[in-house]
C-alpha cells in the first residue's frame, strides 16, 4: 500500500487526533506492548486502576518495559508499583509522567534525561483512546461522549477486534464520499438521499436507503447518520428497525498499515435492556460487523488510489481529501483546510436529487 507522502497529505507521516489503541478490558496491571504511529509503546494500569501509555524502551540500555516473563521484577510482582512501571532489566522505575523516579542500586541523582515519552490517554465506552500529535501539543478537540453507552435502555457493545489492514487510512476516509459503492457492496437499494457535511474537524455522511443486510425485508428505508470526529473515530447512528450506534476505529500502526475495531450499541424497547434484548443486540452487531467486513475486504485487496478517476455520480472525494489534510499539517494551518472544505454537498442520482432530465 502507498505511503502518506505519495498521497501528498502534508508534512507529517501520521495524523493528529484521538485514536483507539485497545479495549478497556485488555489493559491490566500486567503491562502489554503495543505498536502505533511507528512507535513501540507500553500500556498498563496503575494500582489506582488508571491506565497509562508510554514509550516501550528504557533509556538506560534500551530494554522493552513490557515484554518480559522471567525477570524477578516481573515474577515478584514489582513490575508495576503504585502508578509507576519498573524496567525488568535493571529495575529503573518510571512514573506515569515518563520520568524515572527510582534507580534502586544507585545513590547518585537521577539523570534528567532518564525519561520516556508519554501520551494523553482517556477511557470511554469500554475503549482506550490516545491523543497523538506530531507537534506534541495538547488535544484541540474533545473525544465523543458516547452518551448511550451508559443508558440502561441501550445494550452496551462488545468490541470486535478486526486486526491489521495493509491499507493507508486515506482509502478508508474516502468511504465518506463514496455514494456509488453503497448498492453493489452493501445492497443499499432505492437510495432516497445522500449528502456530506464538513464542519471543521468533523465530517458527516447522511444517507437514506434500503439495506439488504441491516434493514428489514418489508421495504422500510434506513437512515444512516455517519460521522468522523477527527481522523480515526467513526460513529454511525442507524435509524430503522433496530435503532443503533456503530463505532468503527482505525489507528495507524506503521505508514500504510492500520489496526481496526468495530462495535455496535443497540437500543432495546425497554427502559432497562433484558436478556432477550442483549441476545438480539449481539445478533444485530454481528450483522453490522459483516456489513463492515464488505468494506474491509475491498480495502485489503485494492491498489492505492492516489488520483481517483471521477465521473458524475461519484461523491465529493476531493473535499474529503482536503478535509483530511488538516490532520497531517501543523495545527496552525488546520483552519485553511477547514475553510476550503466546510459546507454541505448533496450528491445527485437519488430519489430526492435525481439527474436533470434532458431537454
Amino acid at each position: 500500500m502507498a505511503k502518506t507522502a505519495e498521497y501528498g497529505l502534508g508534512e507529517y507521516t501520521f495524523p493528529r487526533g484521538w485514536f483507539m489503541v485497545a479495549a478497556s478490558d485488555e489493559v491490566t496491571k500486567k503491562p502489554i506492548g503495543v505498536r502505533f504511529f511507528a512507535q513501540d509503546m507500553v500500556l498498563y494500569r496503575g494500582e489506582s486502576g488508571k491506565a497509562y501509555i508510554m514509550d516501550a524502551y528504557c533509556p538506560h540500555m534500551g530494554t522493552h518495559l513490557a515484554n518480559n516473563t522471567t525477570s524477578y521484577v516481573v515474577r515478584d510482582d514489582s513490575h508495576v508499583e503504585g502508578e509507576s512501571i519498573r524496567c525488568p532489566y535493571h529495575g529503573w522505575r518510571f512514573g506515569p509522567d515518563g520520568k524515572c523516579d527510582d534507580i534502586p542500586y544507585s545513590p547518585a541523582p537521577i539523570p534528567k534525561a532518564a525519561c520516556v515519552q508519554t501520551w494523553p490517554l482517556e477511557e470511554r465506552a469500554g475503549c482506550v483512546f490516545v491523543w497523538y500529535d506530531p507537534e506534541n501539543g495538547t488535544p484541540d478537540y474533545d473525544l465523543p461522549p458516547f452518551e448511550e453507552y451508559t443508558d440502561p435502555a441501550w445494550v452496551p457493545w462488545k468490541i470486535d477486534h478486526l486486526g491489521e489492514l495493509a491499507c493507508h487510512p486515506q482509502e478508508i476516509l474516502d468511504n465518506m464520499a463514496d455514494k456509488a459503492h453503497l448498492e453493489p457492496v452493501h445492497g443499499s437499494c432505492d437510495m432516497q438521499s445522500f449528502e456530506n457535511q464538513f464542519n471543521d474537524h468533523v465530517i458527516r455522511q447522511v444517507l437514506k436507503a434500503g439495506h439488504r443486510t441491516l434493514a428489514s425485508d418489508g421495504g422500510d428505508y434506513m437512515t444512516n447518520d455517519t460521522w468522523y470526529t477527527g481522523p480515526g473515530i467513526l460513529q454511525s447512528r442507524m435509524i430503522g428497525e433496530h435503532p443503533s450506534l456503530m463505532l468503527i476505529c482505525h489507528t495507524p500502526i506503521d505508514d500504510g498499515v492500520v489496526k481496526v475495531w468495530h462495535a455496535l450499541l443497540v437500543k432495546s424497547p425497554n427502559a432497562v435492556a433484558n436478556e432477550d434484548d442483549v441476545a438480539l443486540a449481539r445478533q444485530y452487531q454481528e450483522s453490522s460487523r459483516l456489513a463492515f467486513a464488505q468494506d474491509f475486504e475491498i480495502w485489503g485487496n485494492k491498489r492505492a488510489c492516489i488520483h481517483p478517476m471521477m465521473v458524475q455520480g461519484d461523491g465529493p472525494f476531493h473535499k474529503v481529501r482536503i478535509w483530511y489534510k488538516q490532520f497531517y499539517n501543523p495545527r496552525e494551518k488546520a483552519q485553511d483546510f477547514q475553510k476550503r472544505a466546510n459546507g454541505t454537498i448533496v450528491t445527485k442520482g437519488t430519489a430526492s436529487e435525481p439527474w436533470a432530465k434532458a431537454s
